[in-house]
């Protein structure tokens, strides 16, 4: 009974953000957070992709705690699977408690496609994608989301590329710097017009500048604030 509850009242909150005093910009925003984490908004509707998760988990990206006080109220929080440097419960619970919200995942994939019904100009189709971590499969699913009529495509710890292969007219391809060298291996052409590589330890960041900071089509994720915009 609660959660129902809680479901109208997320559904009301978003239908009225969309009909009010709030105005859709010219662009989608994505401010990157750290690790595969990053806040994403058409200056309406609020995501937060893979985040909060454990900050420094496995020894990946540490992000600033401000952070999570900065998060904005009545989001949407979507996760690709629940380790630990994509996922933190205890973070979660905390912003939950605060700021509200709903959160989709693993165990909710279905209730997380009817998002469009919710919201204007939206669709996410999920795909369930492998990944192991120390050899040991986990429950995990990447994400097509078309929002204004832009595809954007978020990987997270997805193994190979057959999945992002398949699609085209890509605005924005989230991957890891594994699926850009898989797919260059398999002479797997993906159709994309930018490509952020996420999921960096910090000594990798300096090759990853070096490979990819003037390629003008690819953007290494590798400072916590940088900002990527999609035009309307």
């Amino acid at each position: 009974m609660t959660k129902t509850i809680g479901k109208i009242i997320f559904t009301i909150t978003l239908c009225l953000m969309t009909t009010l005093g709030f105005s859709q910009t010219k662009e989608i925003q994505i401010e990157f957070i750290g690790n595969c984490g990053f806040h994403m908004t058409d200056g309406i509707t609020n995501f937060y992709i893979d985040f909060p998760y454990k900050s420094g988990a496995y020894g990946y990206m540490e992000f600033d705690k401000a952070e999570l006080d900065s998060i904005k109220e009545n989001s949407i929080f979507i996760f690709t699977h629940k380790h630990a440097d994509h996922y933190s419960k205890k973070n979660l619970k905390k912003v939950m408690k605060k700021k509200r919200g709903k959160t989709f995942g693993v165990s909710n994939i279905s209730e997380l496609e009817m998002l469009s019904e919710t919201i204007s100009d939206f669709e996410i189709k999920a795909y369930k994608t492998k990944h192991t971590f120390l050899g040991i499969p986990c429950r995990h699913y990447s994400y097509l989301i078309t929002w204004h009529g832009k595809k954007i495509f978020i990987s997270g710890d997805a193994t190979n590329p057959e999945t992002i292969g398949g699609m085209d007219n890509l605005e924005l391809a989230f991957v890891p710097y594994w699926i850009l060298k898989s797919a260059k291996e398999q002479e797997i052409e993906i159709d994309a017009k930018m490509f952020a590589v996420y999921h960096l330890y910090p000594a990798q960041i300096p090759s990853a500048n070096k490979h990819w900071g003037k390629v003008e089509n690819i953007r290494p994720m590798v400072k916590q604030g940088e900002i990527i915009k999609i035009a309307l």
